[in-house]
């Protein structure tokens, strides 16, 4: 773990790997139950989920904290 954000548990991770370990975890249906944005709804995929996320901070915050009650 770096020192530079010793508190921070998504240092260092992409966005894309978040996303791709909730969609392993959950799926995309479950998913878009527990984060409702029609990109996890309307024909998902990884490409336009991660075009909408990283324009969309709201949408962003939403996924990083799912990852961390899952995974940390």
């Amino acid at each position: 773990m770096s020192t530079e954000q010793p508190n921070n548990p998504l240092h260092g991770l992409k966005l894309e790997t978040l996303l791709t370990r909730l969609v392993e975890e959950y799926g995309w249906d479950e998913l878009a139950l527990m984060i409702n944005i029609n990109c996890f709804k309307n024909d998902p995929s990884i490409k336009s989920s991660l075009k909408f996320l990283r324009r969309t901070p709201w949408a962003r915050d939403k996924v990083e904290r799912l990852y961390i009650s899952t995974f940390c």
